[in-house]
């Protein structure tokens, strides 16, 4: 088969590599139907992620078809349509009973397209297939589908649940592309007062007013004074930090009000300086994290029911093996206004969704 390779930073490569097969008896191959992009794998090809070893296929974000199972997997069977979680659980560990998949000391977290091959090839081995992959039953498009397999779930529950969105806040997201646009749209469940959107990219704001921010900042032009201005001086009940650079995190922290929330989504490559000599006073919590995909459930049932805009991010969809255009597109997010490039399906031919 084939699949999309890491060698090392500013290496890849579309090419042959082995066939997955089924090494533990908790084990499943899906073949891939659908996969994407993440903002996180052009952090792995950039060098940020040192964990990643030449060699390794990448991606941790898919929709496909099981083929074949272990002997201990009891709740898929091959010919079912799955999602594949980018975060893979043991289900045993002190972790995975609190829910806390991300930390999994069993053998799981994020290991696809991380520790092991992932998902960018035409078939994957998904460990612990029985807490790592979702039946999709119904009719819930595989467009939609997979983003729920990372971007919504992470969107929502290190930015909006771990920042505390409550009934009336206001709420500022830094980062308008995928993430940031997945935080707008599962913050509005909470009912905030304002949703704030902060990007560079004229594109990506005009997404995030489509999918609900109530106010557009340039990161250029002052956006903590909008936030001032906003709320009397005070500044944003949430900021969610969805970028992963010094700069932007930066500027969340003085964006957030007194008593206030920063959630930091973003992976970040460098380090960040604290302002502790301005934040200690004013009581912030900061909080960071892995998701823990606890909430996908919850999340398809909600796209089932048309509740959430998954499919609204699909900007491109590329054929399988055009892999290294796909890259080179959303890599250039500013000039192709992309936002998720979606690879798979039966089209023969690149696609750019711009209603999106």
């Amino acid at each position: 088969m084939k699949g999309f390779v890491f060698h090392g930073p500013g290496e890849s490569a579309w090419e042959e590599v082995p066939d997955p097969d089924i090494r533990e008896a908790t084990d499943a191959i899906v073949r891939v139907d659908l996969t994407t992009i993440c903002g996180t794998d052009l952090h792995i090809l950039g060098g940020d992620v040192p964990e990643v070893r030449p060699g390794t296929v990448l991606g941790h974000e898919a929709v496909g078809e099981v083929v074949e199972t272990g002997r201990d997997v009891l709740t898929v069977q091959p010919g079912d349509r799955v999602l594949i979680s980018c975060i893979t659980a043991c289900g045993r560990c002190g972790y995975c009973r609190e829910q806390a998949y991300g930390q999994c000391r069993g053998g799981g977290g994020w290991i696809l397209g991380h520790l092991i091959d992932g998902t960018q090839a035409e078939y994957v081995r998904v460990p612990f297939a029985d807490l790592s992959v979702h039946a999709l039953l119904g009719g819930l498009d595989s467009r939609a589908a997979v983003l729920l397999a990372d971007i919504f779930p992470t969107a929502y529950e290190v930015g909006v649940l771990n920042g505390h969105v409550r009934p009336g806040d206001t709420v500022a997201v830094v980062g308008a592309g995928p993430i940031g646009l997945a935080a707008i749209a599962t913050a509005r469940f909470f009912a905030p007062e304002r949703i704030l959107a902060v990007d560079l990219a004229p594109s990506r704001l005009e997404a995030a007013k489509r999918l609900g921010a109530d106010a557009l900042a340039d990161a250029r032009e002052g956006p903590e004074q909008l936030v001032a201005d906003l709320t009397d001086g005070l500044g944003a009940d949430v900021v969610v930090e969805a970028v992963g650079v010094p700069e932007s995190f930066e500027l969340c922290t003085r964006m957030v009000r007194p008593g206030g929330h920063v959630a930091n989504i973003g992976v970040h490559g460098k380090p960040a300086t604290l302002h502790l000599e301005d934040l200690w006073i004013k009581d912030v919590t900061i909080t960071t994290g892995l998701v823990d995909t606890y909430s996908t459930p919850t999340l398809l049932r909600m796209a089932a029911a048309g509740q959430l805009p998954t499919a609204a991010l699909v900007t491109h969809i590329f054929p399988l093996d055009h892999m290294e255009e796909a890259y080179d597109v959303f890599g250039r997010a500013a000039d192709t206004g992309a936002l998720k490039v979606v690879l798979g399906g039966e089209q023969h031919e690149v696609v750019a969704v711009r209603e999106a």
